[in-house]
């Protein structure tokens, strides 16, 4: 099999036909043997993904929409469309959408997934794939980290996740 580029989404369109109460993620990245994962992630005016760490991936953030902020180590860097952004690996950051919200796509490479090794190897190792974005788990009303992969309210708080 031979592998060509194409075109999988045209942001602009993406935004202009999601309704203005969706929010996190309007697009994925899911094409088959990929080493990258890729997100169209929205927050809502004022959303929040609170103060976490990625100890295994780098993440590249460009902001598409809207306005925002990151918080990591004492400083805070402000978001503004066409801004770029590097989150490397141990890095402790959190996430805020500005009054107009804000919608950034992020990529980083394919979080490797959990296996079962021989008694001989560690007991768990790295392998496969899992999308390491979980923004779209991520309630907008509290902050909090649904356990569900495909939440409809927030077991927290009660606010409504997207509809799809």
């Amino acid at each position: 099999m031979t592998s060509v580029p194409r075109v999988l989404a045209v942001l602009d369109e993406l935004l202009r036909d999601a309704t203005p109460d969706r929010r996190g993620a309007l697009w994925q990245l899911a094409e088959q043997g990929r080493e990258l994962d890729a997100n169209l992630v929205r927050l809502p005016p004022g959303g929040e993904v609170g103060e976490h760490q990625e100890d295994v991936l780098d993440v590249l953030l460009v902001v598409v929409a809207g306005d925002g902020r990151i918080d990591a180590g004492g400083e805070s860097l402000e978001l503004t469309p066409t801004t770029v952004v590097w989150l490397p690996r141990t890095s402790r950051r959190a996430l805020a959408a500005g009054p107009g919200g804000l919608t950034c796509l992020t990529v980083h490479r394919r979080r490797p997934g959990l296996t079962i090794k021989s008694a001989a190897a560690p007991a768990l190792a790295y392998e496969g794939g899992e999308a390491p974005c979980m923004l779209d788990l991520v309630c907008p009303g509290c902050g909090g980290l649904s356990r569900d992969p495909e939440p409809v309210f927030c077991s927290r708080c009660g606010e409504r996740f997207t509809d799809g």
